[in-house]
């Protein structure tokens, strides 16, 4: 979008597989809202309904200008904002008006609220009976967590991962990346392109609830269910490759590179550098995939003493000549300018009227006929309400009640011009 106007670009850009889906979404802070930027990209009308506060993500530094914080303007691409408060009557009638037409409404907020608004899912699809209603909340209704709040943190203990970081380190800490929202949201994303997938078939809605709690502990019993995959158990849970003190990134004679010697194509190609061709000259610990499989700890902390004994650039170049699976170990900055990314083009600059040139990483795969694209920069809390309640038949008169009642809130600061 560089360079050209909003205009411009949402005439140049592709319209996406979700073309004419129109998305009703109440989410916050990141799961949801990852969930829904996807759908955008994908070609849905996302329709950002925010509290008069706004997103509180707006609120997180660092940021050019007040409520456009990094973190959202990372997560809420292709989406237009109404701020609406729906403890008001007629926020809450604006909302049920707009998702009468709607194909999908999706929010995080906890059940009970939404049933104290009388926006439960039995609400709304009894007006829109095709409409495809989505809960993404912490846990499952039917167990005893119902209700409780939930954040990427609390989930992440909850499902091991600080434990298990733990029994490495020797200090349980939390991933530095917000991994249960996103991973949660892309499935979440997923579910709700099931749900239209069977609506397109039949013509029937549905509700659909994506649980944090459950989520997650099905993405990590998935690597460490182990010995209790089995009735009785045959041992204890836990995948030993990937709770080896000794698997990280592995320190040269000058600095780090990451590797995964694996096959037994890849080990004798090793050997044979290091002068260890002879399998008697080596401990038979090394000498087949099933007993390296077996002594995971005592394979991982060889390999780590011998990448001590020469450089990152030596290992990079024989990695490669003898196509070992590598990489060097970049950090934030050095991600940031790979030139793998820069070649396909990941990160991209989206012109922001108010906040200027921005770059976001934009959709990562490829697709031969229905590309997903960058359309509309993240907007300022409640920029396209009255245009949003316009298009669903609400008249002028009717805008400037709500607008009196509370219920509509305009948008902060100087009127900008997308085009200007």
């Amino acid at each position: 979008m560089t360079g050209h106007s909003q205009k411009e670009a949402n005439a140049a850009a592709p319209a996406g597989p979700l073309a004419g889906v129109k998305i009703i979404d109440l989410t916050s802070v990141m799961m949801g809202p990852y969930a829904t930027m996807i759908l955008g990209d994908y070609g849905a009308d996302v329709i950002k309904v925010e509290s008069p506060d706004g997103d509180v993500m707006r609120y997180a530094a660092p940021m050019r200008h007040p409520k456009m914080g990094a973190m959202y303007l990372q997560g809420n691409r292709n989406k237009r904002s109404i701020a609406l408060d729906l403890k008001k009557a007629g926020g809450r009638a604006a909302l049920l008006r707009l998702a009468k037409t709607a194909d999908v409404f999706v929010h995080n907020v906890r059940p009970a609220a939404m049933a104290r608004l009388n926006l439960g899912a039995d609400d709304l699809l009894t007006i829109n009976p095709r409409l495809v209603y989505a809960s993404l909340h912490g846990f499952g209704e039917q167990g005893p967590y119902a209700g409780r709040p939930a954040y990427d943190d609390l989930i992440q203990g909850l499902t091991a991962l600080p434990a298990l970081t733990g029994k490495i380190t020797g200090e349980p800490r939390y991933s530095p990346a917000t991994m249960a929202d996103r991973i949660v949201g892309l499935n979440a994303t997923h579910a709700i392109l099931a749900a239209l997938f069977h609506r397109e078939r039949t013509g029937e809605g549905q509700a659909i609830e994506i649980p944090m709690f459950e989520t997650m502990a099905q993405f990590v019993l998935g690597d460490h269910m182990a010995g209790r995959s089995f009735v009785p158990p045959i041992g204890p849970p836990g995948y030993s490759r990937l709770l080896s003190p000794d698997r990280r990134p592995y320190q040269t004679s000058d600095g780090y590179v990451c590797a995964l010697v694996y096959s037994d194509k890849q080990w004798n190609a090793f050997f044979r550098l290091i002068g260890l061709e002879n399998e008697a000259d080596r401990d038979p610990r090394l000498n087949s995939i099933g007993a390296r499989t077996r002594n995971y700890d005592f394979v991982y902390e060889w390999f780590s003493e011998v990448m001590k004994t020469r450089s990152t650039a030596e290992w990079l170049q024989f990695f490669n000549e003898a196509d070992i699976p590598h990489a060097p170990l970049h950090d934030l900055d050095s991600l940031i300018d790979d030139p793998h990314l820069t070649a396909v083009g990941l990160l991209q600059s989206v012109e922001h009227p108010s906040e200027g040139t921005l770059r976001v990483a934009g959709p990562a795969a490829t697709w031969s006929k229905t590309p997903p694209s960058i359309r509309k920069y993240p907007p300022r809390l409640g920029e396209h309400g009255e245009e949003i309640l316009r298009e669903a038949g609400f008249r002028d008169d009717e805008i400037a009640a709500l607008e009196v009642e509370g219920a509509l809130i305009e948008p902060d600061g100087t009127d900008l011009n997308p085009s200007a």
